[in-house]
């Protein structure tokens, strides 16, 4: 038989208990870092989108319905200083809760969805795309567009109002302005 004594005092006792006790704290604290708390905003958008599943999901929290395969797919890179127009594609985004300064100069992904029931246009494919730019599987941006002359560009909200088309003149207008 082998029999071992150790001498301890209460000092080296407490120290092992506060370690102890550190070590269980440290390892709830992981633990519960990836976990959601129950009272989660509901409301909260997930910008998750690396497979199609995910991305036909991040549209749908919007209300929208798209073909479930893109029109394209392609590479963008998002340019190191904003034109005008970029400048204001990316406020448009920032109003959305999406910055795309983080990611100037770096490359994206472009897919677009044509969408299936924007209010006064309902299956009426090719007028009214979806495209999300996605960076590292996450949305990082995008916006809701009407192909057709005089068209426009959104964010994500589904409207509250149908969609109407310019008369002729005023497309025409617009047209010409932009051209010049």
């Amino acid at each position: 038989m082998f029999v071992y004594s150790v001498k301890t005092s209460k000092a080296k006792i407490a120290a092992l208990l506060i370690a102890a006790g550190a070590i269980v704290i440290a390892l709830f604290l992981v633990v519960s870092r990836g976990k959601q708390p129950a009272a989660a905003d509901e409301s909260a958008v997930n910008y998750k989108a690396s497979t199609a599943a995910e991305r036909v999901a991040f549209l749908s929290q919007f209300g929208w319905k798209i073909s479930e395969d893109p029109v394209e797919v392609s590479e963008v890179i998002i340019p190191e200083d904003f034109d005008a127009g970029y400048a204001e594609y990316a406020e448009m985004n920032k109003a959305q809760g999406l910055d795309l300064e983080p990611y100037k100069g770096m490359r994206a992904k472009r897919w677009t969805y044509d969408i299936l029931n924007y209010p006064g246009l309902e299956n009426k494919s090719g007028i009214v795309q979806a495209n999300l730019l996605i960076f590292d599987g996450r949305v990082i941006g995008g916006d809701i567009c009407s192909l057709e002359q005089g068209g426009f560009m959104n964010g994500f909200d589904f409207p509250s109002v149908p969609a109407t088309t310019l008369p002729a003149s005023e497309a025409q207008t617009v047209t010409q302005t932009a051209g010049n």
